[in-house]
């Protein structure tokens, strides 16, 4: 059973987490599915916006940690840059729709989206730091120039939940809306997009991006670390504590 739906409608597609008794924790095959939906959207001529949101009462949980403590020889690990890099890399425009929980790589891929809305119920949360790991896929680089240095580092070094109106006031959602009224805005701004001139749209998003390469640079230095932090016993040990639903013997964190 496929956990990643796709539907395309009115010159838009829609990327929809469908694994609703699991909070749309994400896997390495649904990371996958996502990766080629966007590989496959830039090449279609017909799609001029793509919606990324979850089915449920959330957004995503985040990784299914119990893949990632299984993953084999980081070969798994690649599923998931792929989809960040097809996120990265997508020319056209990419709306975010959040509602519920955006957990770790919830929030981290809003980074790289263009617009993004979420009902005012909703809640944030980077908890890297409390695996004993470090931020993702250029959270480092972007969320300081985007909120500044001293709330970048109240969300990444304390890894604490923040709420919808914080990620509104430093920039990482463009508004926030009544969880009632969510779908309908969605369904206006992706109709005003699509009516936009084409190439006027794909050069607008391409010149707002031209720090592309210092972006992508500074992941790939940042997925070094995250994947020598996997490896480490801190990280062994949260890991393990979260899984048993315990506390984590503080002992083995250096």
């Amino acid at each position: 059973m496929s956990h990643i739906k796709l539907v395309q409608h009115n010159h838009c597609l829609t990327i929809s987490m469908n694994r609703i008794d699991r909070k749309n924790s994400l896997t390495f095959a649904m990371y996958q599915q996502m990766a080629d939906a966007l590989i496959d959207a830039e090449q279609d001529k017909s799609i001029r916006a793509i919606l990324i949101k979850g089915e449920g009462d959330c957004f995503t949980a985040g990784n299914d940690l119990a893949d990632f403590a299984t993953a084999s020889e980081h070969l798994d690990i690649g599923k998931t840059v792929s989809f960040m890099r097809a996120l990265m890399n997508c020319s056209k425009p990419v709306v975010a729709q959040v509602h519920g929980l955006a957990v770790g790589i919830g929030t981290t891929m809003l980074l790289h989206c263009d617009l993004v809305y979420c009902a005012k119920e909703t809640q944030f949360i980077l908890p890297f730091i409390n695996l004993a790991l470090v931020p993702e896929y250029a959270a480092s680089y972007i969320l300081p120039r985007l909120a500044g240095h001293r709330k970048a580092a109240q969300w990444l070094m304390l890894g604490e939940p923040f709420d919808a109106q914080q990620a509104e006031s430093f920039g990482l959602v463009s508004q926030v809306l009544e969880s009632a009224e969510l779908d309908g805005h969605i369904t206006q701004v992706l109709d005003k997009l699509v009516s936009k001139p084409h190439q006027a749209m794909l050069h607008t998003k391409a010149l707002m991006k031209s720090d592309k390469d210092a972006v992508i640079i500074h992941m790939d230095e940042e997925l070094d670390v995250f994947l020598q932090q996997l490896e480490s016993e801190a990280a062994k040990e949260a890991f393990s504590a979260f899984l048993q639903k315990r506390q984590p013997d503080p002992t083995k964190y250096n």
